[in-house]
């Protein structure tokens, strides 16, 4: 196929759904759905009401990545393919995830969202989240349309991602491992919403009961390993190159798994340079991280430690184990992009 082929669709692709371009019909068919889909998510949450139609358009004009609509319109080809259905399907979960954003954002006091400040620095905490709100109400709506099944698929998921935060925002409990509760969390917060979209594709193409358990643990683990990779990125992103200041996690002392492993290291490292490392590394994670420059030490004392690359080797478990999910499926290019996608997911710098 020719370049110009690729383009329209390559344009619209995270990285690792590249592969499609190999396949001009089902490149096109994909690059027409998400134009639709796309059309129906800025509809969907456009408004009579001035400042309900910038507030609840606001994040979804700043632009993403599109995954989760992504891979319900993806996982629909695996059976009947795109519908009005699919392509609804694929709208609300844009919508969910979209309303979690404008909550998050509130919740951590984020400055920025989408190269662009986020929506409580714009219209304040209190219209930030009933805009969020309404954004859910709006998804709930839309897809109770699709039917009891798939309005029970949004209430489980919306049930996830409350407890996820909820878990997060108390932490875990004295008997509670750190480590098993990090997981949970991000698997609620992450991962469930990133499942949905691949089962309501699958669901509504039409696919077998047993595809589509595959592809739900597929989502929920590349979900989990997308999150994974994050959090490393957090401290090891070239700064010029993401926009943003490395170590925003540690400064809001957040516990990710970086943190979290350095914790163990210090606790149960045999005595030496490694262990050692880890107490001073530490020393630095919990003092004041107000200046920058503190910020920049505590940063530069975790990725130079070894629990940086044990990370990312915890992150890249998590795409093989998406890998092996779906490993039960015929060849596809679909199937291609989908593994292509779980490598993608971990191999990225921002």
């Amino acid at each position: 196929m020719t370049e110009s082929a690729a383009d329209p669709l390559t344009t619209k692709l995270p990285a690792g759904f590249d592969v499609l371009a190999e396949d001009l019909a089902l490149a096109t068919e994909v690059a027409e759905a998400l134009t639709l889909v796309e059309e129906d998510l800025l509809g969907s949450l456009a408004s009579a009401d001035e400042l309900v139609n910038a507030s609840a358009r606001y994040l979804a004009q700043a632009g993403g990545k599109r995954v989760r609509p992504l891979l319900t319109v993806l996982t629909s080809m695996l059976g009947d393919g795109v519908d009005e259905r699919v392509r609804r399907a694929a709208a609300v979960m844009e919508m969910t995830h979209l309303a979690t954003l404008y909550h998050d954002d509130v919740m951590d006091s984020a400055p920025v969202r989408r190269g662009a400040p986020a929506a409580h620095q714009v219209w304040g905490n209190s219209v930030a989240i009933l805009t969020g709100d309404l954004i859910l109400a709006r998804a709930s709506r839309l897809m109770s349309e699709l039917g009891v099944d798939a309005s029970k698929i949004q209430a489980q998921t919306f049930e996830r991602l409350v407890m996820g935060q909820l878990h997060e925002t108390v932490g875990p409990q004295e008997s509670e491992d750190a480590y098993a509760h990090y997981l949970r969390v991000i698997g609620d917060k992450t991962g469930s919403l990133v499942a949905a979209a691949a089962r309501l594709g699958a669901h509504f193409g039409g696919c077998s009961e047993s595809t589509t358990a595959m592809l739900e643990e597929y989502g929920e683990a590349v979900g989990v390993a997308f999150q994974l990779a994050d959090d490393v990125i957090d401290i090891t992103a070239d700064p010029e190159a993401s926009g943003k200041t490395p170590g925003t996690d540690l400064r809001e002392g957040v516990s990710t798994l970086p943190v979290l492993l350095l914790r163990q290291h210090a606790r149960t490292a045999t005595a030496g340079q490694d262990r050692d490392e880890a107490v001073q590394a530490l020393e630095l994670v919990d003092g004041d991280l107000s200046s920058d420059e503190a910020l920049a030490r505590a940063v530069a004392a975790v990725v130079a430690h070894p629990v940086t690359e044990q990370s990312w080797e915890v992150a890249h478990s998590w795409a093989e184990k998406a890998k092996q999910s779906i490993a039960g499926l015929p060849e596809s290019t679909v199937k291609s992009a989908l593994l292509s996608f779980a490598d993608a997911v971990v191999e990225r710098d921002g």
